[in-house]
């Protein structure tokens, strides 16, 4: 058995367990029921498309003569729903601010644990990066 065909079981499971969980939360706010027949199905379905996905995420990286899946990866995959790509959009910034956020906190920690800041480092604002750093 390959690694990957060695984890699917466990993953079938998440896929399963989290699905039940979901259909108890809407059975609960919607007053209905599922059936465990409807849960096995909706869970196979979610991990089929899931697999689907990867495949494809790893097709437009290959495409692009890349061996890391990115963020446009997920993009272009999300092009179908708009609403998707929008909350994917909006999530990727939130990281990129909250990445910028981290960053100046360690420069603060770093500047005041080595001495004084320049006055140069006082006056950047926060979240700059030099173009290097942008080119990466």
């Amino acid at each position: 058995l390959s690694r990957a065909g060695a984890a699917e079981p466990r993953l079938k499971a998440a896929v399963h367990y989290n699905v039940g969980c979901l259909c108890q939360e809407v059975a609960e706010d919607k007053d209905i029921q599922f059936s465990k027949q409807t849960i096995a199905a909706i869970s196979e379905i979610t991990f089929r498309q899931c697999e689907i996905f990867a495949k494809d995420l790893e097709m437009f990286a290959r495409h692009a003569k890349r061996s890391t899946i990115n963020l446009d990866d997920v993009k272009l995959l999300a092009r179908r729903s708009r609403s998707l790509e929008k909350y994917i959009t909006q999530k990727a910034e939130e990281l990129v601010l909250n990445n910028l956020e981290q960053k100046e906190r360690k420069k603060k920690k770093s500047g005041t644990t080595k001495g004084k800041r320049t006055s140069e480092e006082q006056m950047e604002p926060i979240g700059a990066e030099s173009e290097d750093s942008n080119m990466a």
